[in-house]
């Protein structure tokens, strides 16, 4: 050092100098960094993600301050931001927590605590492990007791359609597997990107992983005047106007919808397939809901068991990757990261590089696939813990289901707030009006997203706006999920009926 310089390689560099320099907290000066926004990866700085983003990070601040004692307009922050079934309250599924137990600490298999078919099941999924223990690394696509369960549950629930373990990919939760899907798939440059067709409104982690990728997104819309229903129509405008300018090559779909809550008609499911097959796009079916299914008239149609019930014509054409997780349905166990994929008709060379590419990763999480392994293969009628995990399960899909309809209901009775039934999944996706001047006040910033840091800073409600998932111009949603106890999604109901007619009255 000498006075206000710095010597470097011979040379003097003044403590201003900040194109060669940069200053941290303490003042010292350091070369300068190799990472900055500016040498990044661009395509990271392009990449959202709603669900977690501002509105969450200052749910979190607000619920800091409560705790420091700030007063504030209420006494705690309700976040419905998230489908975090636990962090809600749902209660876990005892058979599964008591397996679980039993395979992280094997001591506990000499306790006559736990019922002999949780020890039963831990010490199967123990003798499928490494050294008997899920502190062991599994074979990359996962434990093949387990994919082999998968499979069985898989020709079960589609009425005896065959599945073949091989085709079976355990991930960690959803996300990965469609992740490394995406990634597959895309490839080009310019006019000859990859684009991928993504339902508006749409779960964020597909625009995220896209934009990830450097792909080109193509946004088909829902329909919400016909209870968020997919027309081919739209498809087709969609495809033939993105051709313009990229390679449109896979096709997703969310079923049950999130953030919409709808559930896809068989009819549609086929129409979308006869689709894929004419323009000869990879179909990806996120069927994570697939349990979540409360409206009368309403039924999963898993997209594998319509493809192969429409004839070779189609299942011996269509690629198709379809995705399951253990984080949602009546399990809800998000912290787990379980999940599978399913590939069907997918080029054995390509397979082959798929198979490649998860082991980079070594492997997905033991005990997430030992969780995923029950929720494949419960307890059955002649075993002791049946009874008990069909009352739970039961219960808590019930209580679901009863939060959809009162969701629905209350949220209708406010002026200036439309919602669809919330037909599956665990979300409703409400429109709302906001006063032109509320609009011209958000200055530059979206109006749902003023709408909701002021639900949230005057009443304590974290919900996710409209913006963050996409939907038509000129109109305005917020995310909710319904998984608060159902007293406290009355109290959440009620102060959102309370803030809306208010904040209508004031910018009017």
């Amino acid at each position: 050092w000498r006075g206000g310089t710095a010597l470097r390689n011979g040379r003097l560099f003044g403590v201003g100098d900040k194109s060669r320099t940069n200053m941290t907290e303490n003042g010292l000066l350091h070369p300068e960094r190799v990472l900055t926004l500016d040498t990044m990866n661009p395509n990271i700085k392009r990449v959202e993600y709603a669900v977690r983003g501002p509105i969450v990070q200052r749910a979190m601040q607000l619920e800091k301050e409560l705790q420091e004692g700030v007063k504030k307009p209420f006494t705690e922050v309700i976040k419905a931001n998230i489908g975090d079934c636990h962090a809600m309250g749902q209660q876990p599924i005892t058979f599964f927590r008591q397996v679980l137990a039993l395979c992280s600490y094997p001591e506990l298999l000499n306790d006559n605590k736990f019922p002999e078919d949780a020890k039963d099941r831990a010490r199967r999924i123990l003798q499928a492990c490494g050294g008997g223990s899920i502190g062991a690394y599994s074979a990359s696509q996962g434990i093949e007791l387990v994919r082999q369960d998968v499979s069985r549950y898989i020709v079960r629930r589609d009425g005896g359609v065959p599945s073949n373990p091989d085709n079976i990919y355990l991930s960690t939760g959803a996300s990965d597997a469609i992740a490394t899907m995406l990634k597959l798939l895309v490839s080009g440059e310019g006019p000859t990107r990859t684009g991928v067709m993504i339902s508006i409104p749409q779960y964020p982690l597909y625009s995220a992983a896209l934009a990830d990728l450097g792909a080109i997104q193509i946004n088909y819309y829902l329909d919400e005047s016909n209870n968020w229903s997919l027309a081919v129509g739209e498809l087709r405008r969609a495809l033939e106007a993105a051709r313009k300018h990229c390679n449109p090559r896979a096709l997703c779909v969310i079923n049950p919808g999130n953030p919409t809550g709808q559930v896809q008609s068989r009819q549609c499911i086929e129409d979308v397939i006869r689709f894929a097959a004419e323009e000869n796009l990879f179909l990806m079916a996120d069927e994570v809901y697939q349990d979540n299914v409360y409206a009368e008239g309403c039924q999963f149609h898993s997209f594998k068991k319509v493809l192969f019930e429409m004839g070779p014509k189609y299942s011996e054409k269509v690629e198709l990757a379809s995705f399951h997780s253990t984080s949602k349905c009546y399990m809800g166990e998000c912290g787990f990261r379980g999940g599978y994929m399913e590939v069907i008709n997918l080029d054995p060379a390509v397979k082959a590089q798929l198979t490649k590419l998860v082991s980079v990763r070594l492997c997905p999480p033991v005990p997430g696939q030992a969780l995923l392994d029950l929720v494949v293969n419960p307890p059955q009628p002649d075993e002791p813990s049946y009874s008990t995990f069909m009352n739970e399960r039961t219960a808590v899909l019930a209580a679901l289901a009863e939060k959809a309809r009162m969701t629905e209901e209350i949220l209708n009775k406010v002026p200036g707030i439309r919602c669809n039934p919330v037909q599956g999944a665990m979300y409703s996706f409400p429109q709302i009006q906001i006063p032109h001047k509320a609009i011209e006040e958000a200055k530059g910033q979206a109006p749902d997203m003023f709408y909701c840091m002021t639900l949230l800073d005057e009443m304590g409600i974290c919900v996710v706006p409209g913006s963050g998932f996409g939907q038509r111009d000129g109109t305005y949603h917020f995310r909710m999920t319904i998984l608060p106890p159902t007293d406290k999604l009355k109290i959440f109901l009620a102060k959102v009926k309370e803030f809306h007619q208010r904040f209508t009255e004031r910018y009017s």
